[in-house]
């Protein structure tokens, strides 16, 4: 039986993301948006500051000094009137400028005896401790574009221009399947001819920490097409349904022609990268399938290339694809053939340092792993020193 050639990285990506139709729009409070994507562009419901403020404790002045101080203006309490040449009025940081007030004198350059205020000789008064009416944005301004995701400083924009909710896209629904006759459910009842099931609590948390999303856990499921068609029944409706293991081309590997029988229509079906190269991608009516390795590290790194790119793209990211930074590889690093490779790293924030162990199946050096370095197809080796892309992986050697 002859197989496709593997697609290249951008290939298959390109590929998965034209499959996607974006998420129904709903609005919701805008503290329940963080970590989702506007589905719209935000624009400004007020102006930010409102009206000139005092950016620091002191005095507002008028004219030169000395000043007569007629009043005070805090936060919550304005001072009702206008200042005159050589008048001021104690101010507090936030407070609103009084009418005629030409600039701030701060209160550690100011002596006053009684309601008589001068300059101590330390400094002068500026207006750069103003903020004047909408310096940071007036009312409708383009805050954010559409597909920006949400996070704390996002939201307290959003609250600040006046949105107590905001248009995002619905949650996406997932089914994460393991499957083979070799997983434990229980990591503490395991035989010596078993392993733990890992992949899908990793693979859910790994969707769950990139967006709020609702997952549905389906498995481990026997290698059998029975097992397998009762497992694909309950995925029945998802928008996303992420398989584990079986995608290969071993006698026991049933996951192609189980969601053949389920009529889920194969994309494409694997990728010239390493670790990962027995993917699968498949459609079956709204419900997108992506049949990710059984090494828990081919698993990982598919993960982060493939599925949370899907996520992204269906909850309406204006990025859906990871983003590289470089970084020194602190050692040579040999030829690459013709399948892109990504290598598990520490970055220390300066230099990478390809971890020992990169075997596919080995999660200790996953766990202490906060980096990818990737290695294009057909390049030569490099000297250490030489700038290397990463992608940086959620997880908990992140700093």
């Amino acid at each position: 039986m002859s197989h496709p050639a593997p697609l290249p990285l951008e290939d298959a990506q390109a590929q998965l993301l034209a499959l996607v139709t974006p998420l129904p729009v709903e609005r919701v409070a805008a503290q329940d948006a963080v970590g989702r994507y506007l589905a719209e562009p935000l624009l400004a419901r007020r102006t930010q500051p409102p009206a000139d403020l005092s950016a620091m404790d002191g005095y507002a002045v008028a004219g030169d000094g000395p000043w007569q101080v007629i009043g005070e203006s805090r936060c919550g309490g304005t001072f009702d009137g206008a200042l005159n040449a050589g008048q001021a009025i104690r101010i507090s940081t936030g407070a609103l400028m009084p009418a005629g007030g030409e600039a701030v004198l701060l209160q550690e350059n100011a002596t006053r005896e009684g309601n008589t205020l001068d300059l101590n000789g330390e400094g002068d008064p500026t207006p750069r401790h103003i903020r004047r009416k909408g310096f940071d944005f007036a009312q409708g301004d383009l805050l954010l574009p559409a597909g920006t995701r949400i996070g704390p400083a996002q939201l307290a924009l959003a609250l600040s221009a006046g949105h107590g909710a905001l248009p995002v896209r619905r949650q996406p629904v997932i089914a994460v399947m393991d499957s083979g006759d070799e997983l434990a459910t229980d990591p503490e009842n395991c035989a010596p001819d078993q392993i733990p099931a890992s992949n899908g609590a990793m693979i859910a948390a790994l969707a769950a920490s990139t967006l709020p999303c609702s997952i549905r856990r389906i498995g481990p499921v026997a290698d059998s097409m029975e097992a397998l068609a009762e497992a694909l029944a309950e995925a029945e409706g998802v928008d996303i349904l992420v398989t584990s293991g079986g995608a290969s081309v071993g006698d026991h590997d049933l996951i192609r022609p189980a969601l053949e029988a389920w009529d889920a229509q194969i994309t494409f079906w694997r990728a010239a990268i390493k670790p990962g190269k027995p993917l699968m991608v498949a459609q079956k009516g709204a419900t997108l399938v992506l049949g990710l390795p059984g090494n828990p590290v081919s698993g990982f790194v598919t993960a982060n290339l493939f599925l949370l790119p899907l996520l992204r793209a269906m909850a309406g990211a204006l990025e859906p694809l990871p983003r590289r930074v470089r970084a020194r590889c602190a050692c040579d690093l040999p030829a690459v053939g013709n399948r892109r490779e990504f290598l598990r790293g520490y970055w220390d924030g300066e230099v990478v340092q390809p971890l020992n162990e990169q075997d596919s199946s080995a999660l200790l050096s996953l766990a202490s792993a906060n980096a990818l370095i990737e290695r294009p197809e057909h390049s030569g080796e490099v000297k250490a020193g030489t700038d290397v892309p990463l992608i940086l992986i959620q997880n908990g050697a992140i700093a």
